[in-house]
């Protein structure tokens, strides 16, 4: 299809200022990491979470608050450590002697975007304070419900590679995650522009202190909005509830995508599709955000494991073996 020969129906031009905005902001500090920073963008239009895995420098969590900090919003960090209880990140209820009542002092997951650092670090049990606000964008202490601000992202990091005083993610949790991006280490040449910056700027602080807002928090809704109204082919619906399923029936995988895993593909698709220039999704955007949308969703078989073979690789199969409709 000529790329030319349509007319948009909804105002793509206001995501691509928008986000252009903020790229540019953020290349005020961050080298590289192109594919990462995309990703986000779509997570961040398309209203879901994201989890960045990386080996230690590689500026995942400084990526991670550069984002933050181009929208003018609530920000939160929280360094999860295996001492953290639940109340440390939702909050408690703390006794007013001169009210002679408890009052619910809100914890720091009561932001717009929340950075969680080192997320494995911290057992189930504080874990599982997250399935409820991350699902349902709600906080329920003591039988009272607490209701999040708009908008509301979690943005946690994960280190593949140490695993002393570390904690496996429950299936649960990763499920309410709708990426898993991976960082990896920047070329050489990329290096050397690192290390250049660093060189005549002494201060990263003072660096990301020149990353300034550039959207509010009512603009970024309204950038939610328009990608909600992104056409979808029917068809193109049956090609990603084809690749989810395939993943429940494939040899070499004990857990498959559930139907979360398919409109966290479809969120995300026409997401992408709006930071492309289309008002349309295609299905080089379905198959651009499956990876990242499943591959910590599986689980694989011990053999799998045995033998080298990563959840990416099963994706890419299943994808070989699923017609792409046009």
């Amino acid at each position: 299809m000529d790329s030319l020969s349509f007319e948009n129906r909804i105002d793509i031009q206001a995501i691509s200022a928008a986000t252009d905005k903020i790229k540019d902001e953020i290349g005020k500090v961050l080298v590289g990491q192109h594919e990462a920073l995309e990703l986000m963008l779509v997570a961040m239009l398309s209203g879901g979470h994201i989890l960045i895995e990386g080996v230690p420098g590689v500026a995942k969590t400084l990526t991670a608050k550069l984002l933050s900090r181009t929208i003018s919003v609530a920000f939160s960090r929280i360094q999860f450590t295996p001492d953290l209880m639940p109340s440390d990140v939702i909050g408690t209820n703390v006794y007013n002697p001169q009210k002679a009542n408890f009052e619910f002092r809100k914890g720091p997951i009561f932001s717009n975007i929340v950075l969680i650092d080192e997320i494995n670090r911290a057992p189930a049990k504080t874990q599982s304070a997250l399935f409820e606000v991350m699902e349902e964008k709600t906080i329920t202490v003591d039988g009272t419900r607490y209701n999040m601000e708009t908008p509301f992202m979690v943005l946690a990091t994960q280190n593949p590679v140490e695993h002393e005083g570390t904690y496996s993610l429950p299936e649960a949790q990763l499920d309410r995650f709708a990426f898993k991006i991976l960082v990896h280490y920047p070329k050489e040449s990329q290096e050397v522009d690192i290390l250049l910056r660093h060189h005549q700027n002494h201060s990263m602080h003072d660096s990301v202190e020149q990353v300034q807002p550039v959207i509010s928090n009512k603009e970024l809704e309204a950038l939610r909005a328009l990608v909600s109204n992104v056409s979808v082919d029917e068809k193109l619906l049956k090609y990603i509830a084809q690749i989810t399923c395939s993943t429940r029936s494939k040899n070499g995988i004990l857990l498959g995508a559930s139907p979360r895993a398919s409109v966290s593909i479809l969120h995300s698709a026409k997401a992408l599709a709006t930071l492309r220039g289309r008002d349309f999704v295609t299905p080089e955007d379905i198959t651009f955000v499956a990876l990242p949308a499943l591959r910590h969703r599986l689980a694989l078989s011990a053999e799998k494991e045995m033998d080298g073979t990563t959840t990416d690789d099963m994706i890419k199969e299943i994808l070989k073996g699923i017609e792409i409709p046009r």
